[in-house]
C-alpha cells in the first residue's frame, strides 16, 4: 500500500498530462501528437534506469522499498534459480526492445521518419515488451507501469485515435 501512495503524485502528474494530450489530441491540435509522443518517449526512457545502478541515496524509498529498476532482484533469480548473467542478459534485450519500440511509436505519433501506419503495432509491441520487463523483474514501485501500458492499449484497442496518415494536416486539408 505504501508503493501505491509513494507513485501517487508521480501517477497524478502523468494522469494530467495524459488528459491535456487526449483533450487536445480529440479537437486535432497538434500539441497532442507531441504530448502523446513525450509521454510514449519517456515510458521507453524510464525503463533504461534497469542499466544504471541504484544511486546511493536511492537503495530504498520512503517506504522502504528496495530500488525497483535491478534486474538482479528478478523473481526469476530469487524464486526460480537463474543465473543473474542470463537473466541480465534477458532484461537488456527486452528492455532494448521497449525502448527503441516506444521511441519509434512516438516518432510515429508526429509523423517523422516512422510511417502513421506501423502506430498500431508499435504501441502494441511496445506495451507488451514493457509487461514483459516489468513482470520479470516486478517491484509494487513499478504499477504506474502497468497502468500506462493498460492506457496505451486501450487507445488502440478502443480504436479512439490513430496519427494522421503521412502528410495528412488535421481538419482534412492535404
Amino acid at each position: 500500500m505504501r508503493a501505491i501512495l509513494d507513485l501517487l503524485p508521480i501517477g497524478i502528474g502523468v494522469a494530467l498530462v495524459a488528459a491535456l494530450a487526449w483533450f487536445l489530441l480529440d479537437r486535432d491540435v497538434g500539441a497532442g501528437r507531441w504530448m502523446l509522443a513525450g509521454l510514449l518517449l519517456a515510458h521507453g526512457w524510464v525503463h533504461l534506469m534497469f542499466v544504471f545502478p541504484a544511486p546511493e541515496a536511492a537503495t530504498a524509498t520512503a517506504g522502504g522499498l528496495a530500488y525497483p529498476f535491478d534486474m538482479a532482484r528478478s523473481w526469476l533469480v530469487a524464486n526460480a534459480g537463474l543465473d543473474v548473467g542470463l537473466v541480465r542478459s534477458i532484461g537488456i534485450v527486452v528492455m532494448v526492445v521497449t525502448f527503441v519500440t516506444f521511441a519509434l511509436a512516438a516518432l510515429a505519433t508526429v509523423g517523422w521518419l516512422v510511417p502513421a501506419a506501423w502506430w498500431t503495432g508499435l504501441i502494441i509491441g511496445g506495451a507488451v515488451a514493457s509487461t514483459l520487463m516489468l513482470v520479470l523483474f516486478f517491484s509494487p514501485a513499478l504499477l504506474l507501469g502497468f497502468v500506462i501500458n493498460a492506457a496505451l492499449w486501450w487507445l488502440v484497442l478502443a480504436s479512439v485515435w490513430r496519427p494522421l496518415a503521412s502528410g495528412a494536416v488535421p481538419g482534412g486539408a492535404a
